[in-house]
């Protein structure tokens, strides 16, 4: 399990790698460019282009930061974590237009042959160097990625590694090109801006996913599973439903316990539940646990049952003076009453009471066949 962090540390660590990244994306988009034209290498100006956008991934990483690191308040009760999503899928679009935009004006050159460019040998030591410096921002960031559990940084790392894959597209090309391929830096191009594209769609596909509270994975899903049945008290669960926010994860269980508990001890068993998966699951942040007596998660018609009230207004009906001494308990199970009536020590005693109260509730049982079952107990 990796270091927990607080809320303060992980948006410092967030901003820290961030900021990193787009000082080195502004020092290698120059550099790129800036020898590319002079260097007479289409795929290296694309690649220069490449880190702009890049560059445009890192500020909106840092404002979705910013206001993703925000405390719940009154509007937003499960936090602003979104505004990171939302983010993603900008920044996804972005790139989108970018690499068609890059496609077109190569597809141009390639379709005028005279606007080819010839690039030259010294283009080669700029697309090393650019290779070399996003692997690195890929390990980096993807290293506090992990630490800070954040998806959106961990997207971001794998668009590093894509740089430094589109850089060594760039540098066969270029190679291709000194050997006699004219073709093969525009085609080299043209990949480099299909990679931009697969990563802007891949961005946006992945947070509209979570927008629409798409669930975790199978695998996540019956680790958790897994978790829950371990606990002391669950019987099983019927209902399970998990979403994402950002990095964090929500969970609704509905478990299934003894029926015949108090609802304290419910309380303490789901209290456990919780628990538990907030200390197996780094990524899940809140729990809401549904206590059930019974798996009714697929009957088809549910009886309407009658409250506590009418069932003590019932038995007030039936026990008449008696009533008023004697205390009772309603389990609602299988579409049915099972019901407890309790009576206090001083009258367990007495026979010919405990008698009327017995025939009273049979007489009760025969009357309302939603009731399952009227059994008179003692207290002790």
């Amino acid at each position: 399990m990796v270091k927990a962090y607080d809320a303060e540390q992980v948006t410092r660590l967030k901003s820290k790698v961030t900021y990193l990244a787009g000082l080195v994306n502004i020092l290698l988009a120059a550099i790129k460019i800036t020898f590319g034209v002079i260097g007479k290498s289409e795929a290296l100006i694309v690649d220069g282009i490449h880190s702009l956008a890049d560059l445009m991934t890192d500020v909106f990483v840092i404002i979705a930061i910013k206001l993703g690191s925000r405390e719940a308040d009154h509007d937003h009760p499960y936090g602003h974590r979104r505004y990171e999503t939302i983010a993603t899928v900008i920044l996804g679009g972005a790139l989108f237009v970018v690499a068609a935009g890059i496609a077109w004006d190569v597809l141009e050159r390639i379709l005028h042959p005279e606007k080819l460019l010839v690039p030259k040998k010294d283009t080669l030591i700029i697309a090393a160097i650019s290779i070399l410096a996003n692997e690195w921002l890929f390990q980096y960031t993807k290293r506090v990625a992990k630490k800070s559990r954040s998806k959106l940084l961990l997207a971001n790392a794998w668009h590093h590694r894509s740089d430094a894959i589109s850089s060594i597209v760039v540098l066969f090309g270029i190679i291709a090109v000194l050997y006699g391929y004219p073709f093969a830096d525009a085609v080299a191009a043209i990949i480099v801006a299909l990679m931009v594209a697969k990563i802007g769609l891949s961005l946006i596909l992945e947070s509209v996913r979570e927008l629409v509270d798409t669930s975790l994975s199978d695998a996540q899903i019956n680790d958790i599973r897994r978790v829950i049945k371990l606990t002391e008290g669950v019987k099983s669960i019927h209902l399970l439903r998990t979403r994402q926010m950002g990095e964090d994860s929500f969970v609704d269980a509905h478990i299934v316990v003894d029926p015949k508990i108090t609802v304290s001890e419910g309380h303490m068993i789901a209290d456990t539940v919780r628990d538990n998966l907030k200390a197996h699951f780094d990524d899940i942040v809140d729990v809401l646990v549904h206590i059930d007596p019974e798996d009714d998660e697929f009957k088809q018609n549910k009886t309407e049952l009658p409250s506590r009230k009418q069932i003590d207004q019932l038995l007030a009906q039936y026990l008449g003076e008696l009533s008023e001494d004697i205390d009772f308990r309603i389990h609602y199970l299988d579409g049915k009453i099972e019901l407890e009536v309790i009576v206090p020590k001083a009258i367990s005693k007495q026979s010919e009471i405990i008698d009327q109260i017995k025939n009273k509730c049979l007489q009760l049982e025969r009357d309302h066949q939603w009731i399952g079952r009227a059994s008179v107990l003692s207290k002790i």
